[in-house]
């Protein structure tokens, strides 16, 4: 059975969990900004930079540089010295910035130092950010192809009308890659690369291979590829289908719990109804198998029991007499002394109880309150003369309940007792007639005043 209890205190667990969930995704959102967010460094030179098989690939982003096997000569006639042969040659280099990850590269740009002195003479898609440091001047060239020196503060060279800019060892050029739809160069997709080029002269046997190109870049991670997402996803999906199940089968309980409920009020009135009748028998024991199973039902739940048990224990108080449906009502209600025969015929009903019961199979245990609850705890009792432990709890529960009922009420042979004498009795039979512990949780419940003894 869910009780209200247990429903509030799964509610609040589900509650609690969705918060954790949204927690997560929270954390998922802001991890995958902070991650986006964040610049990255690398630098390549020489060999890793310009041999493949050397390339740092096991990066998450890396650049590799290659020069074209198309090249050409030209001569550099600095002083007009009329050469006639070729001194310097023009390379078309590569430089391939690879996307090793699963992540998009949101933007890059790469700072290509030079080793020694070069002349660039074209590149395509990006703008480059020119740094002649030697000559202290700098400035930014939309697209190389249309240049026109007039309009750059930077040291030019011309060859065969075509202007070269003047690279000097230690100066440096910044790549800012073309997101038009032609070039298309960023971002660059997952496991992806794009490839700028640069055209430049470089003086005859000669290379620019111990140049360095320094790497900054930032990722765009989507939300989907954050692991944390995927966990709030799965676990979401997984608390759902938890909300779902507990709602079913809460609503499948609960009716069960109403039809259950019901069929307890049909148990509870047809076992009241059986006890009026013997109730009705002796006008002075009147409400008294009620009594007696209210007391021992706040016993039971001092030592722990609730739920179906405690109505279990209920009921069986409620029962313990019902073999006196069977004793005369002369004996019942004869005030004075009992003679022997009587007396025993008084005694069977707690057999007649037991043989009565016996086919009553829906209550666990229900004739051992009739059979044994005039049992002793000092073994003199009737009708087997068990003792202590011996004598199942719930009839040593009723007889606790019993004896105090029978003293609190008038009967036919004599008037109610005193709270003080009520007290006495309990005290002085304590080990006697009552389990110790039961006798003070019964002495308890009186000084607390939850059961009150009028007069």
């Amino acid at each position: 059975m869910i009780n209200r209890s247990t429903r509030i205190k799964t509610t609040v667990v589900f509650l609690l969990v969705l918060l954790v969930l949204i927690a997560i995704f929270v954390v998922s959102i802001f991890k995958t900004d902070a991650y986006n967010k964040k610049r990255h460094y690398a630098e390549f030179t020489g060999e890793e930079l310009f041999n493949p098989d050397s390339a740092r690939t096991y990066l998450d982003v890396y650049v590799t540089a290659a020069a074209r096997s198309s090249t050409w000569g030209k001569i550099f006639d600095f002083y007009d010295e009329g050469l006639t042969e070729n001194n310097y040659q023009a390379y078309t280099y590569d430089f391939t910035v690879t996307n090793n990850t699963k992540d998009q590269v949101q933007d890059f740009k790469f700072k290509l130092v030079f080793s020694h002195e070069v002349f660039l003479a074209s590149a395509w898609n990006g703008q480059l950010d020119i740094h002649q440091v030697s000559a202290d001047k700098s400035d930014m060239v939309p697209d190389l192809r249309e240049f026109h020196p007039e309009n750059h503060n930077l040291d030019i060279f011309s060859v065969d009308g075509e202007p070269l800019v003047i690279m000097e060892k230690g100066d440096y050029l910044e790549y800012i890659p073309s997101r038009t739809v032609n070039a298309m160069e960023m971002p660059i997709e997952p496991y992806e690369a794009t490839t700028p080029g640069i055209i430049l002269y470089v003086k005859m046997g000669e290379s620019m291979e111990q140049s360095t190109i320094e790497l900054e870049y930032t990722f765009h991670r989507f939300l989907t590829t954050e692991p944390l997402f995927w966990v709030s996803v799965v676990a979401s999906a997984i608390w759902l289908i938890a909300l779902i199940i507990f709602v079913i089968t809460s609503a499948q309980i609960r009716k069960y719990q109403l039809r259950h409920e019901r069929d307890n009020e049909i148990i509870n009135e047809s076992i009241e109804t059986f006890i009026e009748f013997i109730d009705a028998k002796d006008p002075y024991t009147k409400g008294h198998s009620k009594r007696v199973a209210k007391y021992t039902k706040m016993i039971a739940k001092e030592l722990g029991y609730e739920g179906e048990e405690l109505d279990r224990i209920y009921y069986i108080a409620l029962l313990h007499d019902c073999g006196k449906i069977g004793v005369p009502d002369s004996i019942l209600g004869k005030p004075g002394k009992l003679t022997d025969e009587e007396f025993e015929i008084i005694k069977s009903h707690t057999t007649r109880g037991w043989d009565i019961l016996s086919h009553f199979k829906s209550l666990k245990n229900v004739g051992e309150g009739a059979l044994y609850h005039h049992e002793r705890y000092d073994g003199k009792g009737y009708p087997k003369g068990k003792a202590g432990e011996d004598i199942p709890l719930i009839a040593r529960v009723i007889c606790v309940a019993d004896s105090f009922d029978a003293m609190n009420t008038n009967r036919v042979y004599r008037n109610r007792l005193s709270k003080e004498q009520i007290i006495n009795e309990l005290e002085k039979n304590k080990g006697l007639q009552f389990d110790p512990k039961l006798a003070d949780i019964m002495l308890r419940l009186i000084k607390e005043n939850k059961i009150v003894i009028e007069g």
